[in-house]
């Protein structure tokens, strides 16, 4: 239903904050808290071991991210005030340290959902090990949100000469939030923007498990794929290249570098890990495909 809303808001209310359509954030967060929700809702429908304790977790993340996105639309669709760093006023901060408490219920609750299905055993291991990669790397992204929390040089002057902390962290590096930005997503053009490694962690959550149940379609046409070890190997192989683009935007984000203007640095580091994963997937396929075929020639 937001989503809706924030379409027609965004189509309709010409409003903005820093530079963009002011239904833009609710709208984004709605999709991406939507698509969260239901992937983190099949993963508990996959427990055989503690379903009660996975429903009260689950519920937690529900009502936790009902909250927050209240928060959001009230911030900054009604109010038109920023949300995220902004402790202006009594009633900014009020709305700051609610969405502060929201996160932390959620991430505590999705962290007891990861340990319960790391010694729960639901289903196909390729799959089973993919879900559990894919938490342990969303709960990583969400910690990456605190590298936004740091005082930018010009709120550490403003703090300096005012004695009041208006403004504490930005999701840009190198320039000021609010400035030219991806279309949809608003990512910085011309500087870092410590976002893309937090949503893209975050969203490993979908990404991981799609890998498996795309190995899984596979291995209905390619019987070197049939084993549960060869794609529970690939499963791994690209939790560890997922992981390592995670790291490559947020390190390319600290040194002020936008993603659609890569350094040679950036190239090299992005070569090197398209690299490393395919030669290793072809080692696991090649291997698979002897296996195969020794087994076949001894039946």
């Amino acid at each position: 239903m937001l989503v809706l809303i924030g379409i027609v808001g965004a189509l309709f209310d010409d409003r903005q904050l820093l530079g963009h359509p002011i239904w833009m954030k609710p709208l984004k967060f709605s999709i991406s808290f939507a698509a969260y929700c239901v992937t983190l809702a099949w993963f508990l429908s996959l427990q055989t071991k503690a379903r009660r304790l996975g429903w009260w977790m689950g519920t937690f993340v529900a009502l936790g991210i009902a909250a927050e996105l209240a928060i959001i639309v009230g911030q900054v669709a009604v109010r038109g005030r920023q949300l995220h760093f902004n402790q202006s006023t009594p009633t900014d901060t009020l709305f700051h340290d609610l969405m502060a408490t929201t996160i932390y219920v959620v991430y505590i609750a999705v962290f007891v959902i990861a340990v319960q299905l790391l010694f729960d055993k639901p289903g196909d291991k390729a799959l089973r090990w993919s879900i559990r990669l894919a938490l342990g790397t969303t709960l990583v992204g969400m910690l990456l949100g605190s590298l936004m929390f740091r005082a930018t040089p010009a709120q550490e002057k403003a703090i300096a000469a005012t004695g009041r902390e208006d403004f504490f962290g930005a999701h840009s590096v190198g320039v000021e939030d609010g400035g030219p930005g991806m279309p949809i997503t608003g990512w910085s053009t011309q500087g870092g923007d410590l976002r893309i490694g937090h949503f893209l962690g975050i969203h490993s959550l979908q990404l991981i498990p799609l890998v498996a149940l795309g190995l899984i379609l596979l291995a209905r046409q390619f019987p070197v794929l049939r084993p549960e070890g060869p794609r529970t190997a690939l499963v791994w192989i690209a939790a560890a290249a997922y992981a390592g683009l995670v790291w490559l935007t947020i390190w390319q984000a600290q040194r002020g570098e936008s993603l659609v203007h890569p350094g040679q640095s950036t190239l090299l580091a992005a070569g090197s890990l398209l690299t490393a994963t395919t030669v290793a997937s072809l080692a696991v396929l090649v291997r698979a495909r002897r296996t195969t075929l020794a087994s076949a020639s001894f039946r």
